[in-house]
């Protein structure tokens, strides 16, 4: 499998190993060198090694070439107050070898260091490597780039991420015993008591609900309830705080606790595989308080199922825009069924995200740009071009693709946090782009430019174009790929116990904080706010916009339907007699031979479609403004989708909004109304609601029953057909008597309140 097409972008590439016998500045005692690689205006600096003369560095350089006659400088200087010239080496670019691929690494050498003076005493050898290579060098994402000249390398350079495995924790609670109430006085037979089991795991906390046991002895309750968190490996760093609560009193007053160990909770596969139920001794609060030893106090225990669920797959994007479905359990995953390249070109046209100097008039405005994509477990990071509206990254990563119905996600952002190292300063979006792997042909590279959005409270803005190159490598395409569309996109489990949408949302958001809180402990971190605006945390949140583009893309869905009502309307209008005599005589024909209905109505389905098919898109779709509705909303309803929750407006602007919510709510609540009214009008029919009504009705089926039985259905058929088609001049302009009927029956309308 080749390669996607990137430019190649050649740069000098310098590889400083070590040094051996330096002579410091004195000519004895110890030294604390460091190297200085010079070309063409290009500056660049190791780390120094302190207090050695055999100091070893380790550290590529990658250097642009504007000029082929350039002289490429390697000097040794020695770190003080007062800094000494060491020795240096200098080398000629036309001596310099090429590197491509798949030419192995240059082997490093020993350089005799030359004095600039006879004064200068210079002794040692320098180990240095110099070759100009291409972005496939193996060195390169390690290298110090020149377009990062003053900036911490951490923060620039490029880096790939793998999310945490997650899974579900499931916690039954069954039943407690042995617990002593804060209330002394028994309840009346059938009140339950007001005790709640809480969970806690890292900030995830849930609650049951009141015990279902009626009894009036508090020496066993029981709740049979489900409690559901997200675990992320190491499991042995997280443990799982029970805790029993007596909430009939004014303040909640804790009965005991108990403290699970979330390794030793078993996992499970499937629903199939029996879990064992546990009893947990319960321990005073106190103890806890106090930092005392567990086993002090018995409170009480509590008898819970526990497991992590290896069946499902563990939510951490939207599922209409999710890049995964594997399940947690790496036993129940399927073969893959093709590859995911992706090249992050470069970008252009971006805005200036930031200004550079004194301030005032002089101030510069900047962007160091670096890119993030997401698919599946793993998130890629190119290095930080810093300084330029037009940067060029010409990276390539690929990933294994399990489902084609996943999406890829690109984020372009700008890079802050490599001016403040204490995490004080965010990384600024620029803005993303997603990629539906279904919507590539096999094989074939995609390279195309994307505009970037962004929706500012001032209104939507470009802030510029990110290019992509990207292909779907699959093999095999009927047996493996074509098999995964007549399969259910989540894993077994998701069917046999699914989770509720409520549920589902409250377990995304941990998942989201449990991915976020672990790539931000990698180096180069990964900050939250990138991940957040790569996995879409605020998705569900209200917003007009939104809304209004949800109701013209449902208008846009049914648009179909009424195309096919105004043609057929057309035709019955006679606005064309030769379509319309041609419809009689297809209709006399699928009549006459009811058999070829089905298979004429599949041929003009794949004749409309094999007539589309010259509309296809050539290249991946990028986001849509005129979809979001981001080109035409205005000042107010922007104000309110930024406005968190709760809001910080004043109260007069929440009361007009509050408003304006109701008057749009009452226009729902009536096109709701109207659709109950109509189904209620069918079940009227049969129901004597409206007695005459339904004797009408149920006459009306006996006539047509006997007719039926009586004339053949062909003719039937023929004579309500060209009933239906027959000319204008035939018809009568007010509504037919089968609609009167119907709109004349009743609703349960007239007896709401």
């Amino acid at each position: 499998m080749t390669s996607l097409p990137l430019p190649v972008s050649r740069k000098l590439a310098v590889e400083v190993i070590d040094a051996r016998d330096l002579l410091p500045k004195d000519g004895h005692g110890t030294s604390s060198p460091y190297v200085v690689v010079e070309f063409d205006g290009q500056r660049k600096q190791t780390h120094t090694v302190p207090r050695d003369l055999n100091p070893q560095w380790n550290q590529v350089f990658a250097l642009s070439q504007s000029k082929p006659e350039s002289t490429l400088e390697i000097s040794v200087w020695e770190d003080g107050p007062n800094e000494a010239f060491l020795g240096g080496v200098c080398f000629n670019l036309t001596d310099v070898p090429v590197r491509d691929q798949p030419d192995g690494p240059l082997a490093p050498q020993w350089y005799k260091l030359e004095g600039a003076s006879d004064d200068a005493p210079v002794t040692g050898d320098i180990m240095v490597a110099v070759w100009i290579g291409t972005q496939a060098d193996e060195s390169f994402p390690e290298s110090w780039n020149s377009d990062a000249p003053y900036v911490s390398y951490a923060y620039t350079r490029s880096k790939v991420y793998q999310s945490p495995k997650m899974w579900y924790l499931r916690a039954y609670v069954i039943e407690a015993q042995d617990l002593r109430l804060a209330s002394a006085a028994p309840l009346p037979p059938g009140v339950p008591y007001n005790v709640r089991v809480k969970i806690h795991l890292g900030f995830q906390s849930a609650m049951t609900r009141r015990p279902i046991a009626a009894s009036s002895s508090s020496s066993s309750l029981s709740w049979m309830e489900d409690l559901m968190f997200v675990a992320s490996e190491p499991l042995s760093n997280h443990e799982m705080i029970v805790e029993v609560e007596d909430r009939s009193t004014k303040e909640p007053e804790s009965l005991g606790y108990a403290v699970v160990p979330v390794a030793s909770v078993e996992q499970r596969l499937d629903e199939r595989q029996a879990v064992a139920s546990r009893w947990f001794n319960l321990e005073s609060t106190a103890t806890r308080e106090c930092g005392a030893a567990p086993g002090g106090g018995y409170r009480g225990r509590i008898h819970l199922r526990l497991c992590l669920e290896g069946g499902y797959h563990v939510l951490d994007e939207a599922a209409h825009v999710s890049s995964d479905f594997r399940p947690t359990a790496k036993q129940l995953w399927k073969p893959a069924v093709g590859v995911l390249e992706l090249g992050i070109l470069g970008a252009r046209g971006l805005i200036p995200m930031k200004t550079r100097g004194a301030g005032g008039g002089g101030a510069k405005g900047s962007t160091d740009a670096y890119c993030v994509a997401k698919y599946g477990k793993k998130w890629v990071r190119t290095r930080t071009i810093t300084d330029s509206f037009d940067p060029r990254w010409n990276e390539q990563y690929t990933w294994q693709v399990y489902d084609p119905c996943t999406v890829l996600t690109v984020g372009v952002f700008d890079n802050w946090r490599m001016f403040d190292a204490a995490g004080n300063r965010q990384d600024y979006r620029i803005g993303k782009v997603r990629i539906r792997v279904s919507t590539l042909e096999s094989n074939r590279v995609y390279t195309a430019s994307y505009p970037l959005l962004r929706l500012l409270p001032s209104g939507v803005k470009k802030m510029g174009e990110v290019q992509l190159a990207v292909r779907f490598a699959c093999a095999a395409l009927l047996p493996n790929t074509c098999a995964m569309y007549a399969q259910p996109m989540l894993p077994r489990m998701h069917h046999l116990r699914p989770l509720g949408v409520l549920q589902q949302d409250v377990l995304r958001v941990s998942a989201i904080m449990l991915v976020s809180e672990w790539l931000e402990r990698s180096e180069p971190p990964l900050g939250q706010e990138v991940v957040r605006y790569m996995l879409d945390v605020n998705w569900h949140s209200w917003s007009n916009r939104r809304s209004r583009a949800n109701w013209f893309r449902i208008m846009g869905v049914v648009s179909w339907a009424f195309g096919l009502a105004r043609w057929i309307d057309d035709i019955r209008r006679w606005r064309n007699p030769t379509t319309t005599v041609l419809v009689h005589v297809l209709y006399l024909v699928l009549v006459w031979y009811p058999e070829l209905v089905v298979p004429t109505a599949s041929l003009y389905v794949f004749l409309i479609g094999a007539w589309y098919s010259r509309f296809r898109p050539r290249a991946p779709a990028g986001m849509d403004v005129r979809l979001s509705q981001a080109d035409m909303v205005d000042a107010d309803d922007l104000d309110e989708e930024f406005d968190p929750v709760p809001s910080t407006k004043p109260a007069e602007v929440v009361r007009a909004r509050y408003d304006r919510l109701r008057i749009l709510a009452a226009r729902v609540q009536r096109l709701l109304g109207d659709l109950a009214a109509q189904g209620e009008r069918v079940q009227a029919l049969i129901s004597w609601r409206d007695p005459r009504a339904t004797k009408l009705f149920i006459g009306a089926c006996l006539v047509v029953a006997l007719v039926f039985y009586v004339v053949p259905p062909k003719m039937i058929a023929v004579a309500l057909g060209f009933y239906f088609l027959r000319h204008p001049m035939f018809r009568d302009p007010m509504p037919p008597a089968s609609l009167n009927f119907f709109r004349r029956l009743p609703s349960l309308s007239d007896r709401m309140l």
